[in-house]
């Protein structure tokens, strides 16, 4: 089989109408994976230098070597994490909707690269990627694909119930909350064994390394992060949408690929919520890379580009988004319990006016106080993106102070959040 093209890779003969390719369209295209030993697997993946999908960018071969290294002890475990807790995120859906199959590929290859006799793919309760995992699960139980075959889990729809040791924790003891570490899930997972949790764009990068090999992989991106990465574009724009692009590739390049903004940009929410608001000139030549992003203080987090359009109130959207923020905390510690609801009110009371000079250094300080303390990083993502609005949204801090909005339209909404609606029209 020829190799996919530079771009799309993860994305490569998706159907237009939004439907999954099915396990002979997956095979025509890609053809079955190569046999290969666990050795020759890990030594393949980190000569391709892949680092994680889900958000903190950490190398791949590092995982999988630690895992692999400890199954002396205990027999491994692999866990595929579906369960997308980044409400501005979409890309895990579109894969796992339109492409399940590379990501079940991906699974196999970490199976076989670690030695693990149980593989777990998650998904957060109600959504409706399940049943195209499900159906493709079934193609490849007929056509006997996997020799260890695909449990699928599903775990409250909570935002914290995506983090690795909230999902270890959901399934050795059925509750989805994050523990604190060390240890490790790769030192002591699922029942106490190793356990490698990938997500599951990075798991589909495997499959195709695995077939085309590390030197196909860094034909695209850049040297320090080589090959593709899935992103989520929305706000002054034409439609959310999710693309595939290098890594490396310049944020405004990537705005010019969903065509021109619908209306003047105050700011760009990158990562997502646990990333952080950037001023339009601090973008212009900012590349959408872990060591780009790092750089200015900021975080690529789930590949989340949030234009925010001149229409719509910033700190308005913050306080929406930060409340959301507060409540869905595990609620296991002070910060949690305590910190973070009393951020959200100080910040809903500067919305409003009412917060006064004193009000808005306390707010600060408590911004300062929850970071660093928490049993999981919660509190550290919500500060991050609460302290950034506050920095690059400084003139409508003032004008909120005074009575007034920069924002012609008080009731538009471009932040996604669970059960809410989101007014992304043109603001009248």
């Amino acid at each position: 089989m020829s190799a996919p093209p530079r771009l799309p890779r993860l994305l490569a003969g998706i159907p237009a109408d939004g439907s999954a390719l099915t396990l002979g369209d997956h095979l025509g295209m890609h053809g079955a994976l190569p046999e290969a030993s666990g050795d020759q697997l890990r030594a393949v993946v980190e000569a391709s230098g892949l680092r994680g999908r889900g958000g903190a960018g950490f190398p791949t071969s590092r995982k999988l070597a630690s895992v692999a290294g400890a199954r002396s002890m205990r027999t491994p475990v692999v866990v595929a994490n579906g369960a997308e807790g980044e409400p501005a995120s979409a890309k895990d859906r579109v894969l796992l909707c339109s492409n399940p199959h590379l990501a079940l590929d991906g699974m196999a290859v970490a199976v076989a690269a670690v030695g693990a006799r149980r593989a777990v793919l998650c998904l957060h309760e109600g959504t409706p990627v399940a049943d195209t995992v499900v159906k493709a699960l079934e193609e490849r139980r007929v056509a006997g694909l996997d020799p260890v075959p695909v449990e699928v889990a599903t775990v409250p729809a909570r935002y914290v119930s995506s983090e690795e040791s909230a999902l270890v924790n959901w399934l050795s003891r059925g509750q989805a909350l994050p523990t604190t570490r060390p240890p490790r899930p790769d030192q002591r997972g699922v029942d106490g064994r190793p356990t490698l949790v990938n997500n599951v764009e990075t798991l589909a990068h495997l499959a195709l390394i695995a077939r085309y090999g590390p030197r196909w992989f860094a034909e695209a991106g850049t040297p320090a992060e080589p090959g593709s990465t899935l992103v989520t574009v929305q706000g002054a724009v034409d439609g959310p949408r999710v693309l595939e692009i290098e890594t490396g590739t310049l944020l405004p390049d990537v705005m010019q690929m969903c065509g021109d903004l619908t209306e003047p940009v105050t700011g760009y929410l990158v990562g997502g919520y646990f990333g952080g608001w950037m001023t339009p000139q601090a973008v212009t030549n900012l590349p959408l890379s872990h060591a780009g992003l790092t750089a200015v203080g900021g975080a690529l987090g789930a590949g989340v580009l949030l234009a925010m359009p001149a229409s719509v109130c910033p700190l308005r959207e913050t306080a929406r988004v930060l409340r959301w923020l507060a409540e869905q905390s595990a609620g296991q510690c002070g910060p949690c319990r305590f910190g973070l609801p009393a951020i959200s009110d100080a910040f809903d009371a500067l919305v409003r006016g009412q917060l006064n000079q004193s009000g808005r250094t306390r707010l600060r300080r408590w911004i300062g106080d929850v970071q660093g303390r928490g049993a999981c990083h919660h509190p550290d993502g919500t500060a991050r993106f609460v302290s950034s609005a506050l920095s690059v949204f400084g003139g409508e801090v003032d004008k909120h102070a005074h009575g007034r909005c920069g924002a012609p339209s008080s009731r538009r909404t471009v932040c996604p959040l669970p059960g809410q609606p989101t007014y992304a029209g043109a603001g009248r």
